[in-house]
This record gives C-alpha cells, structure tokens and sequence, in this order.
C-alpha cells in the first residue's frame, strides 16, 4: 500500500546539498558556513579519510534524520484523515474507504519505525566517526537528534 507523501519543508537540506558535493571548493565553503564545532569535526585535523567518514555518516545521518520527519508527518496526515472520516462512520459493517485509510496507517506506521531504526543506525555510525559521548541512560536517537537541533545550522 502506497503511502501519502506531501512533501514538507526539511530544516537541513542546504546542509546536506553543501556535504553532498565532495570537491575542493565545497571544503572551503564547510570552514565558512559551518558552526566551528561542526567544521572542526569534518576537518578532523588534518586526517582526510577521518573527516570524509565523518562527513558521510553526517550525510546519512541527516537523510535519516529528513526520512523521519516525513514518516512522522505522514502519519499524522493518514491519522488525521482517518479520524476525520471515522467520526461520521455508520455502525455497522465498516466502509470500503476507511478500510483503505486503516491500511494507509498501518503503511504509515511502518514507513515510521523502520525511518527511526535508520535514524539509530547512521546515529551509530556518526557518534563513532565524530567521537561523539553519548551520556549514559540516554537514548541514541533522543541525544543525536537534541544534539543535530543544537549544533547543526537549519
């Protein structure tokens, strides 16, 4: 079943257009346009395959990130479709389309869980690169995502 996916306005994608071009210039303009914490993290003094590993999981770590802020939305988009058509259903046996809207919910919902398991495993995967502690008893994906609204520029 296929899901909705009005298209919604992401915070990162300038960050991400800057990361994805992978060329001398694009160098340049990290140092300018980042947050130093975030350009120091990529420069990785002096260490190229350091700083490209740290750039590439930021990569996927920010499509992770954009994935599950759709899959969120989405869901609230199909749940609020669904109540609203549920709220005048006859009792009885249950309607075609609300059937359908239940079904887009449950694509809704596991286009969700399996964005946020891609979220924790590019989380995974930058903390390690960028060196990054992640304080005890907090979740991985609660920090990297407390952490990205903190440091990354939107």
């Amino acid at each position: 079943m296929h899901v909705v996916t009005t298209p919604i306005p992401l915070p990162y994608v300038h960050l991400l257009e800057l990361l994805e071009r992978a060329d001398a210039s694009a160098c340049t303009e990290w140092s300018k346009q980042l947050p130093p914490t975030i350009a120091s993290l990529i420069s990785s003094a002096g260490d190229s395959s350091k700083g490209t590993a740290v750039a590439a999981s930021l990569v996927s770590l920010l499509k992770a990130r954009m994935a599950v802020m759709q899959a969120a939305f989405d869901s609230r988009l199909v749940a609020d479709e669904l109540r609203r058509y549920q709220k005048f259903a006859k009792p009885g046996k249950t309607e075609p389309h609300i059937v359908r809207l239940r079904r887009k919910q449950a694509a809704a919902r596991q286009a969700s869980s399996v964005a946020r398991q891609s979220l924790i495993k590019a989380a995974a995967v930058f903390v390690r690169d960028a060196s990054l502690d992640v304080p005890p008893r907090v979740a991985l994906d609660v920090f990297i995502t407390h952490w990205m609204d903190a440091n990354l520029p939107r």
